[in-house]
């Protein structure tokens, strides 16, 4: 694993990309990369904005063979963020959230890089769009089954994360961003997660969180190839859920990360960008 670093938030030149909701939202989309390229679409978690995916933004390898588009999930990041339930709790919305951001972002066929929530957010995708647009998909530390025994003990912070009592908010959500990682970052890297992480509102938290269906169905469905990424220490969404994952989707590949938490790709990115440019490459064969 490489060791954390520290370094000013200088990424590869995005390109915005204007994206609008089937709702009217607008919602923050970025481009970079291979135009030509083979295409990958990243989709956060809870409470967290594309931003959580520097560490494939910056790796000059990746951009020069793959086109890569992440965005930020609706009431998240520079994303809109409308207080009102009707807002989050349809999950059309979110599924339809995802096919506007492919189709704005011209791409045809990707492979999903879900994390964490943004596993949900395939789940909704694939119940309201099918899986003919869709190349592969990587589930990283992800949600594919409402199942409290999935459930890692610092899952239990997000329920403060969404008190109006703003100083056990704070609390709460430096908690939450620092049990994201099996050995956390120091200095700018962690003041950069938990500023985006905070912006956030309390309210949003809450109706992200209150959507109830169980998305356990969606996997046994899939026809497209999946891999399943899984850090051993995670305290978020536990390893066992990654394992579930790879079981009951068919012909799934399960890639444990020893000793890391929620965020692989953070904490591991050299690995994580060798797998999932193996991964993407395969797929297209």
């Amino acid at each position: 694993m490489l060791p954390l670093r520290t370094p000013k938030l200088e990424l590869l030149t995005r390109q915005p990309i204007p994206v609008t909701s089937a709702d009217g939202l607008a919602l923050a989309a970025y481009g970079w990369g291979n135009p030509a390229g083979r295409e990958i679409v990243f989709i956060h978690g809870y409470s967290q904005c594309h931003l959580s995916w520097r560490r494939q933004m910056d790796d000059a390898a990746l951009a020069a063979e793959f086109r890569m588009v992440a965005y930020d999930l609706r009431g998240q990041g520079s994303s809109d963020q409308p207080l009102a339930r009707e807002r989050y709790r349809d999950d059309r919305l979110w599924a339809d959230d995802l096919a506007a951001v492919i189709a704005a972002a011209g791409v045809k066929r990707p492979t999903l890089v879900a994390w964490s929530y943004g596993g949900r957010v395939v789940a909704d995708y694939v119940r309201f769009h099918g899986q003919e647009r869709i190349a592969a998909i990587d589930y990283v530390a992800a949600i594919t089954r409402t199942d409290r025994a999935f459930w890692g003990p610092a899952l239990k912070h997000t329920i403060e994360m969404a008190s109006d009592d703003l100083a056990a908010n704070v609390r709460a959500a430096r908690r939450f961003v620092h049990a994201c990682f099996a050995d956390r970052p120091a200095g700018e890297e962690m003041d950069t997660t938990l500023a985006y992480t905070m912006v956030v509102p309390a309210k949003v938290r809450t109706l992200v969180m209150a959507r109830t269906r169980d998305e356990g169905d969606i996997l046994a469905r899939l026809r497209v190839p999946v891999l399943v990424t899984h850090g051993t220490m995670d305290r978020i969404i536990l390893a066992a859920a990654g394992k579930y994952t790879a079981a009951h989707a068919p012909g799934a590949t399960l890639s444990l990360y020893d000793g890391v938490g929620h965020s692989p790709f953070f904490e591991d990115p050299t690995r994580f960008n060798r797998e999932l440019a193996h991964f993407v490459r395969a797929a297209d064969q």
